[in-house]
């Protein structure tokens, strides 16, 4: 079974022997030393995504920094097979977590179905208002299932979802609430939506998978632009006012949170932040 701690001991061991510091293995990983040195603590592991590009530098295998110690030939083998099952064991245990928890929320959502049915049933003799709510915890359970039951692995299936299911219920609660700017105006801003979020999946994926605080403040340099869009599309179809006072504190706000993550991220590549 892999020890966290023995690992990053040997990580540090490594480095030290390739005399170099945590912010220069950081530099070479384009990661930041933080990271190192939660691996030499035991904290947390490499990131599979960085695991052959660290063991290169390092001069070792996979298997070896797995085992948390150099390996010869006679025991490679079985060593290589020991970790993989303990991979595939943390996984399972993981998997086994995450359904645990996506069937506590959908039981809960469907006894939140369930008592607006009942309630609606008891007190009009009919369905009526209890298809709202019912109509809105469905899509929620639709968008938020795949990340509940995957963990990260499943944030793109839930923007998927997203994508696809939104205009529809959007339709729908039009229809339950005979309100067509529901729809109309909804429609639009889901689709302005969609749009602004999968720009930020891209930007996470390019960038924050080394570069989180940079790809938090592009996300807020970004936002500004699509707040101004938003303001446009609302001004044409419900006559709202391209901007207010709140607008221009909002985008005060982002300007100052973009500016504090680059600064925050910078400080980190130079070793100033721990």
């Amino acid at each position: 079974m892999m020890n966290q701690t023995e690992i990053g001991k040997f990580i540090a061991k490594c480095r030290k022997e390739k005399k170099l510091t945590q912010a220069q293995l950081a530099e070479k990983l384009n990661i930041t030393d933080r990271a190192v040195s939660k691996w030499e603590t035991g904290k947390s592991m490499p990131d599979s995504s960085i695991m052959l590009e660290l063991c290169e530098i390092m001069g070792i295998t996979v298997n070896e920094l797995l085992s948390g110690e150099k390996i010869d030939m006679e025991s490679y083998e079985k060593k290589a097979d020991e970790n993989l099952i303990a991979l595939k064991r943390k996984d399972e245990n993981n998997m086994a977590k995450n359904m645990i928890i996506s069937i506590l929320f959908s039981i809960t959502l469907l006894i939140g179905i369930m008592v607006c049915l009942i309630c609606n049933i008891a007190v009009s003799g009919n369905l009526t208002w209890s298809l709202i709510p019912v109509s809105s915890i469905l899509f929620a359970w639709v968008i938020s299932f795949p990340s509940i039951i995957l963990g990260k692995r499943g944030i793109t299936a839930s923007l998927i979802s997203f994508s696809v299911f939104i205009i529809p219920y959007l339709f729908l609660l039009s229809s339950l609430m005979k309100v067509r700017e529901i729809f109309s105006v909804g429609a639009v801003m889901a689709i302005t939506c969609i749009i602004f979020l999968w720009t930020i999946a891209a930007v996470f994926n390019r960038i924050g998978k080394t570069r989180k605080l940079i790809a938090l403040g592009v996300v807020f340099l970004l936002s500004i632009p699509f707040m101004f869009i938003v303001n446009i599309i609302l001004s044409k179809m419900i006559a709202e006012p391209m901007l207010d006072i709140w607008d221009i504190l909002s985008i005060f706000i982002l300007l100052i949170l973009a500016f504090i993550f680059f600064i925050c991220d910078y400080a980190k590549k130079k070793g100033l932040m721990k």
